[in-house]
């Protein structure tokens, strides 16, 4: 009659009594247990120790063993570098004033977002105010009668244009409305 060996409990077999480590380039090494996380550490500066199912739950969020743990046989266990903090630059902050010999108040800025905020048409028809050097649109209502005798007894455009404004100003100022501004 010859012998018989029935591998169960781990008792008798020598495959439970080591722990398997991965590196992150595939390498597997085999380790008799019981052993430290830092013995197993002491050789890759940088590198901490993940438990395999850990990883497999938490993804890369798993915690890194502690050095003191003991890893246990039968398990399997990554190797992985920590990635390395950014190395802290003297930061230098970046400053938008542009400083020029012009001294703006408050107001002052403020009128020229205005003035650079206004419509082209604004622009095209000389700001459309009174009081500036531009031109002013005015809208005049006369008979058509009142605006040909105008153009007949004019020499050319700028002669009807300035008869047209003056008859305006005259029957503004004698309180009768001829057009809207």
């Amino acid at each position: 009659m010859g012998n018989s060996f029935t591998g169960g409990g781990g008792g008798g077999c020598g495959r439970k009594k080591k722990a398997k480590v991965m590196k992150i380039d595939g390498e597997i090494f085999k380790l008799k247990t019981p052993i430290q996380v830092f013995e197993v550490i002491k050789d890759y500066a940088g590198y901490v120790v993940l438990e395999s199912k850990a990883v497999k739950r938490y993804g890369i969020r798993a915690n890194p063993l502690d050095p003191e743990e003991f890893l246990e046989a039968g398990k399997i266990y990554f190797l992985v570098e920590l990635p390395k903090p950014p190395v802290e630059k003297k930061v230098v902050p970046v400053t938008r004033r542009v400083q020029s010999g012009v001294k703006l108040t408050a107001k002052e800025r403020l009128d020229c977002l205005m003035m650079s905020r206004r419509s082209a048409s604004e622009v095209a028809f000389g700001g459309g105010g009174l009081g500036g050097s531009g031109s002013v649109r005015v809208k005049v209502r006369l008979p058509k009668a009142e605006v040909d005798k105008l153009i007949g007894e004019s020499r050319d455009e700028v002669e009807v244009a300035e008869r047209i404004v003056d008859l305006y100003v005259q029957k503004k100022a004698g309180g009768r409305r001829l057009g809207r501004i």
